[in-house]
């Protein structure tokens, strides 16, 4: 279910942090880009589209190992990187 709205700068902010992160390590940035399909070149000129920041943090949040280790390193909480992963895409979740 969406919401309809609209991300939030925080959620991009975090998205980029995280991507910060995951091209420190080359084996992880290869994974990234191998996962994503996403080209070094596309990345560069689409970080300001909600589509790529989305598939930074979701790439994140698919693996937890990845995801706890971004956030110990980002200094955030994990539950903050999936909350702006959802933010950016739309997702809520109601129980």
């Amino acid at each position: 279910m969406t919401s309809g709205k609209t991300p939030d700068a925080d959620s991009a902010t975090v998205a980029l942090m995280a991507l910060s992160w995951i091209l420190q390590d080359q084996t992880l940035a290869e994974r990234f880009l191998d996962l994503t399909g996403l080209l070094p070149d596309d990345l560069r000129a689409g970080l300001d589209r909600r589509e790529i920041q989305s598939a930074i943090l979701e790439f994140l949040a698919g693996n937890d190992a990845d995801l706890v280790a971004a956030a110990d390193g980002l200094g955030l909480a994990p539950e903050r990187i999936v909350a702006a992963r959802d933010n950016l895409t739309g997702r809520t979740f109601e129980f």
